[in-house]
């Protein structure tokens, strides 16, 4: 701590004014630096898919196929773009071999101009990523299986900081798609599981797919993801796994061609087990030609299985090149599991004590000990909720993020800027086994209260839910928070769980957080998990010490006064 001393005083505040002298004289040339630069036009960049397969042409007559492409606009901004732009679309490289129409987004109007050029023009560009118009492309009469082209697509806005008439054109990042006639079109069979397994619980899974496109596919790529509470027992050497909180992904290379108008299945089918902690799951199977799979998804992190390569064969011979259907939202299945099983959720308070003015941290939340783990992969929800009533003669000073103050009855709160008596944390959308949520409220002791209690609870994510379907033991849902408990006699809250992983929520550990101090910079002291309390935080010592600041007090005046009766 740097000392004051009455001598420097007039130095420093000499030195004080000094520098206020200095920077009133130097005032306009320090604004006239500090003046923001006019900001930027956002950079906007095209896109749309790489490729797209076209169904060939129909001789013998009848509608036609058409593929989709959007076209997106990416607009780096937070806010959306008012200043009027106009994509323009070079057509000529699929002249004789793609026909394109238009269907424009909301505000965007696109005209052809003869065979060779359209052109979209709208007013306002949404934030982010948004599609601007998809482009309907069917082969042109008289092209032929495999002709290929590309349309290029460019675009220009007017600068958002002037005047539209006066504003420069922006340009944007150019973008180049092909266009190619024929392709395989792969499609996924979907398998006959029993969705409503046992724990333990094995299924076969023969998975069947067919190539009902014109053209052979050389080779392809099985994708299988399962959530959880499944597993696949077979790791294969062709099949690279990637394994995450809530997913584990295989991608098998199968080699070979696969011919137009033939139907294949394993070699030998997989096993699909529910575990011990299913509960709701996904298993989700799709199949890709080999060179189409997304970069991203081959430079994932991921471990090379160690057991047998899986193998596709035939199930039928091809014949001929039948059915054309090019769509690839036929590539993918999935099925979802129901299995009867049971998780049951733990809540747990803490305990903490200070004076009046101080503020302290206090942990809470609840952990899963399992068997199953819990999630909404399908919907994205929240599993759960934590409802924390704040303790008697206390304010929270801290809140964690995604908590939402109500009312003391639980109702929703128009005031979020001033303290509420109540909180509701939810959940992430997956809880695994051995997880939970962890919790740290700041508390502003307002009133030294003995044994002030606040109430944990972890029920359904909706307000008004109070049970969980899937808990066995609702009578361990609640916990406390206790302020100012007395040592060794009053109830204790639920302990806090042990740790058992990273933290944060789904971890199963408890975060540490820092204790508090009071108003005045005295500190507070907080117990952890039921245990004993400090002693400095206890009633007799706060005692002790307002009896030693009289004693003091009392011992000072008889100085003074034994002082002045010798100098009288």
């Amino acid at each position: 701590m740097t000392r004051f001393s009455p001598r420097t005083a007039p130095l420093r505040r000499a030195g004080g004014l000094a520098a206020t002298a200095l920077l009133l004289a130097a005032g306009p040339l320090t604004v006239a630096a500090a003046a923001p630069a006019r900001a930027a036009d956002p950079v906007f960049t095209l896109g749309g898919p790489a490729e797209t397969a076209l169904h060939p042409y129909a001789e013998g007559g009848g509608a036609p196929k058409r593929s989709t492409a959007g076209i997106t606009v990416t607009n780096p901004a937070d806010e959306g773009y008012e200043g009027g732009f106009t994509l323009t679309f070079d057509l000529t490289g699929v002249a004789g071999i793609a026909d394109v129409t238009f269907d424009p987004g909301p505000g965007v109007e696109c005209a052809t101009k003869g065979t060779r050029s359209a052109v979209c023009t709208g007013d306002t560009l949404a934030p982010g990523l948004s599609t601007v118009t998809g482009l309907l492309l069917g082969a042109a009469k008289g092209s032929e299986q495999g002709a290929s082209g590309t349309i290029r697509v460019t675009g220009e806005a007017r600068g958002a900081t002037t005047t539209p008439h006066a504003a420069p054109l922006t340009p944007f990042t150019p973008f180049t798609t092909r266009v190619t006639v024929g392709g395989p079109d792969l499609v996924m069979r979907k398998l006959p599981f029993d969705h409503e397994p046992t724990p333990g619980q094995k299924q076969q899974a023969p998975i069947t797919f067919a190539n009902r496109g014109s053209r052979d596919a050389d080779g392809v790529v099985l994708t299988l993801r399962y959530s959880r509470g499944l597993d696949i027992p077979q790791r294969y050497s062709n099949c690279a796994y990637t394994t995450d909180e809530t997913w584990t992904t295989a991608r098998c290379s199968v080699e070979g061609a696969f011919e137009a108008g033939a139907t294949y299945t394993l070699a030998a089918p997989l096993t699909l087990e529910a575990t011990t902690r299913a509960y709701r799951d996904l298993f989700v199977y799709g199949i890709q030609e080999a060179g189409t799979v997304p970069r991203a998804f081959s430079a994932a992190r991921s471990e090379r299985g160690s057991g047998a390569v899986l193998r596709a064969v035939p199930l039928t011979k091809a014949l001929a090149a039948r059915g054309v259907d090019l769509e690839p939202g036929d590539n993918e299945q999935e099925a979802e599991f129901r299995t009867a099983n049971t998780a049951d959720f733990v809540a747990y308070g803490d305990e903490a004590s200070g004076a009046a003015g101080a503020t302290v941290a206090v942990r809470l939340g609840f952990h899963n000990d399992g068997p199953a783990w819990i999630g909404r992969i399908r919907s994205g929800g929240s599993v759960a909720a934590v409802d924390f009533t704040v303790p008697q003669g206390a304010t929270v000073t801290s809140a964690p993020k995604g908590c939402r103050g109500v009312t003391a009855e639980g109702a929703y709160r128009e005031d979020r800027k001033t303290p509420a008596p109540r909180y509701v944390c939810p959940a992430p959308t997956t809880v695994r086994d051995g997880g939970g949520l962890d919790l740290s409220f700041g508390l502003r002791i307002d009133k030294a209260l003995i044994g002030a209690a606040g109430r944990v609870t972890v029920r359904g994510p909706g307000l008004r839910e109070a049970g969980l379907p899937f808990d066995p033991k609702p009578g361990n849902n609640t916990a406390r928070v206790v302020l100012n408990g007395q040592s060794g006699g009053g109830p204790s809250p639920s302990p806090a769980p042990p740790a058992k992983g990273g933290p944060g929520a789904g971890s199963g550990k408890t975060p540490s957080a820092a204790p508090g101090t009071s108003g005045t910079g005295a500190p507070s002291t907080t117990g952890r998990g039921g245990g004993s309390l400090a002693s400095t935080g206890s009633p007799a010592a706060l005692t002790a010490s307002v009896t030693a600041i009289a004693a003091l007090t009392t011992g000072l005046a008889l100085f003074a006064a034994a002082r002045r009766r010798r100098k009288a």
